[in-house]
């Protein structure tokens, strides 16, 4: 009778190929490194202790042995690069003789997948190492977006001062579709906001005042306030909030639906087409709100002053006239460009920045008013203190 060969998958050949599997292991000693066993899957928490035992340590290629090493998949390779680094596993892979082909392809194409990753960190450290690296990513982000910023300011002030002594490209209907946009629309919310914000000065003026029998200084409370920060300051975060996000939204959308590579196709510039006239409708709107907004902020002071502490309006615009100089007005008023300016540029900068998702398009529009709200109370900041020092 023929005897019936065993097939490869025979249950005795199951069992001597299980007695074969030797355990990963890892061992230090006299500067010498030794990596034996199969690295896999199967034993990668216990292997990823032993390698952070050895992790804070630099081995040369002539100490590593990894003549006793067994299989390996892309777990145990992934440890090897966390102990070896991915240069050092790299240079052990191309010495001849070393290792199988397989296992050197397997080893090499791991540690070229991880060479920008850095090693794990000790476990004690890892919070502070945590920190510090979050610390160090916004600020490096922060610096980016600072940087960017500048060269956008850059390019339309170019494209600005190229377009304006050529009345043929001037974008006269884009420019006043966008000041009703951004000036007209706006007025009734600013003249709003406005009067109900001095009409809460001026209550809470009168309310401390009146411990020191000044109530009369309620006036020059509201006219300083209003003439100086608030009537700038509410108009330019509104518009921060209502018109930098729709500059955003707009132009992010003209990206998502590629209209911004026909308009490029066509061989247009779309700073001079999209973002000139919104910045210089800005720059015109923005002081009128001002204006409107100094206006309804001393309309809201008045009245409650004239309800409130009997002061007439006659006599708060006679206390006005006579304590409140004219640069109090101008100061409030040579703000409005510098935020409009900057307010559009962020806005528009937001929009290009756009990916090819609307996910995209609602989170630069998020970050365009967070944005322009922090640049503008940052900047009215040092204004005040640029202003304070020079005693105007």
């Amino acid at each position: 009778m023929t005897p019936v060969p065993i097939s490869a998958s025979s249950p005795d050949n199951e069992n001597s190929s299980q007695s074969r599997r030797e355990e990963g292991a890892l061992t230090g000693e006299n500067h010498h490194l030794a990596i034996r066993g199969d690295w896999t899957l199967a034993d990668y928490q216990t292997l990823k202790q032993k390698v952070l035992e050895y992790s804070g340590q630099q081995w040369n290629t002539e100490d590593i042995n990894l003549k006793e090493l067994g299989r390996v998949d892309t777990a145990g390779a992934s440890l090897l690069v966390a102990l070896l680094g991915p240069k050092t596993l790299s240079a052990l892979t191309k010495q001849g003789g070393t290792l199988p082909q397989e296992q050197s392809a397997l080893l090499q194409a791991v540690a070229d997948a991880l060479h920008d990753k850095p090693p794990p960190e000790p476990e004690g450290l890892a919070p502070i190492s945590q920190f510090l690296t979050e610390t160090g990513k916004t600020v490096e982000a922060i610096w980016h977006l600072i940087y960017l910023l500048s060269g956008f300011v850059g390019q339309i002030l170019a494209t600005l001062f190229a377009v304006l002594p050529r009345p043929k490209r001037w974008r006269v209907t884009a420019f006043v579709a966008a000041i009703q946009d951004t000036g007209l629309n706006a007025l009734p919310i600013v003249a709003l906001l406005t009067f109900l914000v001095g009409a809460v000065v001026a209550f809470l003026g009168a309310t401390v005042l009146k411990d020191f029998g000044a109530t009369i200084y309620t006036v020059n409370l509201v006219a300083f306030s209003f003439l100086r920060e608030f009537g700038v300051l509410l108009a330019a975060i509104l518009l921060a909030g209502r018109t930098a996000s729709a500059f955003t939204a707009q132009i992010g959308a003209m990206k998502v639906n590629e209209e911004l590579d026909a308009i490029r196709t066509l061989g247009l510039d779309p700073v001079e087409l999209l973002v000139i006239p919104r910045v210089l409708a800005m720059m015109i709107s923005l002081p009128i709100l001002t204006f409107v907004g100094m206006l309804a902020g001393l309309v809201g002071g008045g009245m409650v002053c004239a309800i409130a502490l009997d002061i007439s309006p006659t006599q708060f615009m006679a206390i006005m006239e006579r304590d409140i100089a004219l640069k109090h007005f101008l100061v409030g008023m040579s703000k409005a460009p510098i935020f409009a300016f900057l307010i559009a540029a962020i806005g528009c900068l937001e929009g290009f920045k756009v990916g090819g998702s609307a996910q995209s398009v609602g989170v630069h529009t998020t970050s365009s008013v967070v944005q322009s709200i922090f640049a503008v109370i940052l900047l009215d900041a040092g204004a005040a203190l640029f202003f304070m020092q020079m005693g105007w």
